[in-house]
């Protein structure tokens, strides 16, 4: 969408339509528990009760001392320092704010319409509280799409209304994230204990995760459970704490004894894993035991075939090996990319999952993009 917005032209809604999309979107935000998934609900609730062309949800980064949005219609995530723009200036005050025409007002940021060809008008901006009263966020509605082409005190009212029962929802689903996202800080730095005793890096569990999460995104999966494989993906060499280092880090070719030892990490992984109570912890524990065992049968620890392999393992597999052969190691140069694609057709239906090989080359360019930002300085 380039210039000025091409606008359909909507009435106002009705009280009973009104009362139709409070009632179904309280009910989809007090079952839900992802906060991305609450978030776009917000956006959505907002621009539909007050007929807006965007509608966005921003939260507060008190480390960065900025504000972002990671939920706003058309475009992806948004960051700008704290106390700067309409949004800015409305959460340092703690009001709302209406503004007719954006360009007549110096506090318009143009830079994100610039970028985008987006012609921001009419603005509203609805701070919102914690149940302590903490300003936490706010709405923001861009662009009234009726004929009255700008935002009233009847909209103020509406919004108000979506932002006092969202944000005191929102805190709760915000507090749950972030006991999520202590878990998988945990688990990953777990997973990296395993992987420096075997002289790997500790990007190598964050690329597997990252890969993973591509994958599973492009194997039909939801974000939530995609986000659940992301989490415990770097848990699958964790069994690697229980092998003696003479035999993890011997320079010279391992006896069938020694191999055995080495395969044996993916049962200690899983033992390690497999009691406990966390859904978290149980699909680790699936990860390390599964992730090295091949379509056709030919892997470890148990020789599972085909579907048998659990598609977190089948997954997995493939995202680690992408990542053993691309990394650079004292011991081996990466391999060029042309290779590991030749390796990859070669293995599909032998050692991968044939589905997962075809989303791995549909998603080749975004898993390059995520090798390449994660590279490891350390990685010669």
């Amino acid at each position: 969408m380039s210039g000025v917005i091409s606008r359909m032209v909507r009435k106002e809604l009705s009280p009973e339509e009104l009362l139709k999309i409070i009632f179904e979107y309280t009910a989809k935000i007090a079952g839900e528990s992802s906060l991305n998934a609450v978030l776009v609900l917000m956006a959505n609730m907002g621009r539909e009760m007050i007929l807006s062309d965007r509608c966005a949800v921003w939260l507060i980064d008190d480390v960065r001392k900025e504000l972002y949005t990671t939920v706003a219609h058309g475009v992806k995530e948004i960051r700008v320092p704290y106390g700067t723009g309409f949004v800015g200036s409305s959460i340092v005050n703690g009001e709302p704010l209406i503004i007719k025409d954006a360009y007549n007002d110096p506090r318009h940021n143009a830079d994100n319409d610039i970028r985008t060809g987006y012609h921001t008008k009419s603005v509203i901006t609805v701070p919102f509280t914690n149940n302590d009263g903490e300003i936490i966020g706010a709405y923001q509605a861009i662009n009234k799409m009726t004929d009255v082409d700008y935002f009233t005190t009847r909209d103020l009212e509406l919004l108000s209304l979506a932002a006092s029962y969202a944000g005191k929802s929102l805190e709760s689903v915000m507090l749950h994230q972030e006991i999520i996202d202590t878990q998988r800080e945990i688990i990953s730095t777990m997973g990296e204990v395993g992987e420096i005793r075997s002289k790997e890096t500790g990007n190598h569990v964050k690329r597997v995760a990252e890969y993973s999460y591509v994958l599973a995104l492009g194997m039909g999966m939801d974000i939530s459970e995609a986000e659940l494989l992301r989490t415990v993906s770097p848990m699958h060499d964790i069994g690697k704490v229980a092998i003696p280092d003479a035999v993890l880090n011997k320079p010279g070719k391992l006896t069938e004894e020694e191999y055995d030892i080495i395969k044996s990490h993916t049962k200690i992984g899983h033992q390690l894993l497999r009691g406990s109570r966390r859904e978290l912890l149980r699909t680790a524990a699936i990860v390390a035991e599964q992730h090295h065992e091949k379509w056709d049968g030919n892997g470890y620890p148990s020789g599972r075939k085909g579907e048998e392999i659990h598609i977190y393992g089948r997954i997995t597999a493939v995202a680690d090996v992408f990542d053993a052969l691309s990394a650079e190691r004292v011991y081996k140069p990466a391999w060029p990319i042309e290779k590991i694609e030749n390796l990859f057709r070669e293995e599909r239906g032998r050692h991968f999952d044939p589905a997962v090989i075809d989303v791995f080359f549909q998603e080749l360019p975004l898993l390059l993009e995520i090798r390449e930002r994660l590279t490891d300085t350390a990685e010669h």
